[in-house]
């Protein structure tokens, strides 16, 4: 967190967001501190609700649950695991959110920080590629991805760039 607050330091913003999940919040409280700003936490922002399956390592699921197992590797659009999201719904939701966020800061300059399957469905809003296909791109924890929001939605500018997480470890009681 205090590397993506460091990387980022130069940029100017105008908001910054996250997740209202404990670890998204914190980091982007590092990056909001540095920029003087205040963390808007937003629960649509929080990654897909896995139900059943939540606290189960993909080994279990596919053991407790094979059939299941099964559509979820599958991405099937209509699957949610029992007492979760689909993955029609939480895709609708987390874009949503974004749009809402973007069009709420139309011509400014926002962070936000949140979880990997809503950087996957940004990724496949801002590059038009369907639900079900397999994912080929990287979703690195503390990342910088940048994209942009227009009439047409939003359009990928730059993706995973963690050139700053690849130095020598820092002393993070200095930070």
């Amino acid at each position: 967190a205090q590397r993506l607050a460091r990387a980022l330091a130069d940029e100017r913003f105008d908001a910054v967001y996250a997740s209202d999940l404990q670890r998204a919040a914190d980091t982007a409280r590092a990056l909001a501190e540095r920029a003087g700003l205040p963390v808007r936490t937003d629960a649509a922002l929080r990654e897909r609700g896995f139900g059943s399956f939540e606290g189960l390592t993909w080994a279990e699921v596919e053991q407790q649950h094979p059939q299941a197992s099964r559509r979820w590797r599958e991405r099937d659009a209509g699957f949610g695991p029992p007492g979760g999201e689909t993955l029609a719904a939480f895709y609708e939701r987390a874009v949503n959110a974004l749009a809402a966020i973007a069009a709420r800061h139309r011509g400014q300059h926002i962070a936000i920080v949140t979880h990997g399957g809503v950087l996957d469905a940004l990724y496949r809003a801002a590059s038009r590629i369907a639900l079900d296909a397999p994912r080929t791109w990287q979703l690195g924890n503390a990342s910088i991805n940048r994209v942009l929001h227009g009439e047409q939605g939003f359009t990928l500018v730059g993706w995973n760039d963690n050139a700053h997480l690849t130095g020598p470890a820092i002393d993070e009681a200095s930070a």
